[in-house]
């Protein structure tokens, strides 16, 4: 909570006002912004100054290490998040590649899993780094890029948190996660929730402990109409300490993840928090 509350105080004041094109309103931003999360120590990074949701985080994680690319599909998880990108986007509804109701294209984990070659067939990023790392290999490339510039126009949006990279120390396992973009009243604390979920369940299905998170965001911002309940509410309240996230332990592989886990497989424990914030959503 410490280093999520300087960042918050950090964009207040240090922050630069930008138009945002795409939302039509303001935001301060501040560029370039480190965070780390001690998987070691299962410090889970759910904020406490207001009540946050983390099942749809975990559930969003799952369905992309799963190449997923129907909404529907990330509904049955129990991930409500790609509703309106996928249905309600009207660049993407008159988009020819798209294939119907609930269809997202070729986005996140559809690149995750199946990178397109430009001499055919597709490359599965995270099942080479799982097959690399369960026998100990590291060879300083075990990266899951969901990034396809040449892939933009065949999705319907392109991936905020971008990269994650791992990297194995002796037995213990750190990840590296970048983000171009991230609305830190409402969006980090959902992104944090996956960092640390995703090298908690990497480590585990491919043997190791678990170490570091580190998290960099590029352009960290608070939107004009966030900023009066940032620092008149959230910023007011004494943090709690931080829960503890558990993963049922019988998830060991690959495959467990593709094929039956579920959101009662994560628990979360040690929860306190404050009343939650009704912040404002920029579509």
């Amino acid at each position: 909570m410490k280093q999520y509350l300087q960042l918050c105080n950090r964009i207040i004041d240090e922050g630069v006002w930008v138009e945002n094109e795409r939302t039509g309103k303001r935001c301060l931003t501040v560029i370039n912004a480190d965070l780390e999360y001690r998987v070691d120590h299962n410090e889970f990074p759910l904020i406490t100054t207001r009540k946050s949701f983390w099942k749809g985080a975990i559930a969003e994680l799952l369905g992309y290490l799963r190449g997923y690319d129907n909404a529907a599909d990330f509904r049955k998880l129990g991930a409500k998040t790609w509703d309106a990108n996928a249905n309600e986007n009207s660049a993407w509804l008159n988009n020819p590649h798209r294939k119907g109701h609930d269809d997202m294209g070729r986005v996140y984990g559809v690149q995750g899993r199946g990178w397109s070659k430009p001499d055919g067939g597709t490359v599965d990023q995270f099942k080479k780094i799982v097959d690399n790392l369960s026998k100990g290999i590291d060879d300083r490339g075990e990266i899951l890029s969901f990034y396809n510039p040449g892939e933009f126009h065949m999705g319907c949006l392109r991936p905020c948190m971008h990269t994650h990279n791992f990297s194995l120390l002796g037995d213990t396992l750190y990840l590296n996660s970048f983000q171009r973009s991230c609305d830190v009243p409402l969006g980090l604390n959902f992104n944090q929730v996956q960092v640390f979920a995703l090298l908690a369940i990497v480590a585990q299905i491919t043997g190791h402990k678990a170490g570091t998170a580190y998290h960099k965001i590029v352009n960290a911002h608070i939107y004009e109409d966030q900023l009066p309940l940032m620092k008149e509410v959230q910023l007011k309240r004494e943090p709690f300490p931080s829960p503890q996230l558990h993963i049922n332990p019988d998830i060991k592989s690959l495959t467990d993840l593709e094929t039956w886990v579920t959101m009662d497989d994560f628990e979360v424990t040690g929860y306190q928090h404050h009343e939650a914030i009704k912040y404002p959503f920029s579509v």
